[in-house]
């Protein structure tokens, strides 16, 4: 069996959540008996495109290819190539003929390229990997209101208009009919998170449908606990991930501003992030300040690699994970668990879901500093705490495993379409 899988990048290129999981379920897929894989990733500028194809190499392995791309429809999620789509990412599928087709994301690539999969490969399973909520809501797959940040609970036409008066509720109902016509061609699609599961389901997307396989995580070699000085506390966190204004970044900072110095003490707040540079004026402006204010609080250490955590770790006692929209199934979570690293989370979502509120970590009220404040304080303060969440860890699941658990689901859609080709033979 040959599986296609697809993302909107490379991780070569992009670090980010589907980027790492795709990749990590190519290789595992490629480890299994019986199954063989093919890796393609989008990528644009700066990268040139060749002359007469968008199909790349750049030096990846010879079951790796790219496929160029910088005329995306965001709006529609849409390619406006469609014929560069048509030609060559058919021709493409043609030439690699695989046995099933998984998309993590379409971005890049178009949602027409699920019509166009089927079109090339007839009777193939596609199948769609969920990774945030970008078809159900065009303020970048967020689901926070566009203008008053609050969090969304449920789309729809008339309230996705109230946050988009110039465009309106008529032309986000269109939107949805546009997408949901060619997600109807779609097999399955798979989710790491049950929170997400539930907003596609009430969104429309046939139960039936609906897959949840956890994200497979490399995390390479465990970094052991930090070790105590004599009387030495619990008391350094890290913040992993992007400074982007929807990741609780600011929550964080004026959280630890909020924390009283004899409370405080000694402790530590690492902040391992990126990309600030990339994000609005004023939200650079406003957390360069709240990182002045803190002071000898805070070591802002910049940007990493996933192949930096096993040394990063070693000096990080808890992980926080601020985030103020509802995430999905962060790796930064599946990360931590792999080092045995409790985890300071926001009450809702993917989040409220993958951490245990007292059994492998705690839970602070979204959006709230005042409550951020008050957990990091028992987490310094409370005797035996670290320990006893530590000990409630679960390991996350490993790349063979879910590469093992969708093999088990390509091979269930296989033979459901053979079995209607007989039927209907």
């Amino acid at each position: 069996m040959k599986a296609l899988v697809l993302s909107h990048a490379h991780p070569a290129f992009s670090i980010g959540g589907a980027q790492v999981a795709s990749y990590n379920l190519f290789t595992g897929l490629k480890a299994m008996s019986g199954w063989e894989a093919h890796y393609m990733a989008g990528v644009g500028p700066p990268v040139a495109r060749h002359a007469d194809t968008p199909l790349m190499s750049l030096g990846q392995a010879p079951d790796e290819t790219l496929f160029w791309s910088n005329d995306y429809d965001w709006f529609h999620l849409g390619s406006n190539d469609l014929d560069g789509l048509m030609r060559h990412f058919e021709r493409f599928l043609a030439d690699v003929r695989p046995d099933v087709v998984n998309f993590h994301h379409v971005m890049g690539f178009g949602i027409q390229a699920l019509q166009a999969t089927r079109r090339a490969l007839g009777d193939v399973p596609i199948v769609f990997t969920l990774h945030e909520y970008l078809p159900i809501c065009a303020h970048h797959g967020q689901m926070i209101k566009a203008r008053s940040h609050n969090l969304c609970l449920r789309a729809s036409a008339s309230d996705c208009g109230l946050c988009f008066p110039e465009i309106g509720a008529a032309a986000m109902k269109r939107r949805e009919l546009f997408i949901k016509s060619f997600l109807d061609t779609v097999d399955a699609f798979v989710s790491p998170s049950r929170f997400l599961l539930k907003r596609f389901d009430d969104w429309g997307l046939p139960r039936r449908k609906l897959v949840m396989i956890e994200n497979g995580l490399d995390g390479g070699p465990v970094a052991p606990p930090r070790e105590l000085p004599p009387g030495g506390r619990r008391n350094r966190f890290a913040y992993f991930g992007q400074l982007n204004p929807f990741k609780g970044i600011k929550v964080l900072v004026e959280a630890v501003t909020r924390i009283p110095e004899k409370v405080w003490g000694d402790s530590v707040l690492y902040i391992f992030g990126g990309n600030l540079e990339h994000q609005p004026e004023e939200f650079q402006a406003q957390v360069k300040e709240l990182f002045r204010l803190l002071g000898r609080r805070l070591r802002f250490m910049g940007s990493y690699k996933s192949a930096d955590l096993p040394h990063l770790m070693r000096e990080v006692d808890w992980t926080i994970v601020p985030s103020t929209w509802w995430e999905n199934a962060p790796v930064v979570i599946q990360e931590a668990f792999h080092h045995g690293r409790p985890i300071i989370a926001s009450d809702i979502g993917g989040m409220a879901e993958k951490v245990r509120d007292g059994i492998d970590g705690l839970h602070f009220r979204v959006s709230n500093a005042e409550s951020l404040a008050e957990t990091m304080a028992r987490a310094i303060t409370e005797p035996a705490l670290w320990d006893r969440l530590r000990a409630g860890i679960e390991r996350p699941t490993d790349c063979a495993t879910a590469a093992r658990l969708h093999a088990e689901l390509f091979e269930r859609l296989i033979a459901e379409r053979a079995g209607r080709q007989v039927r209907h033979g």
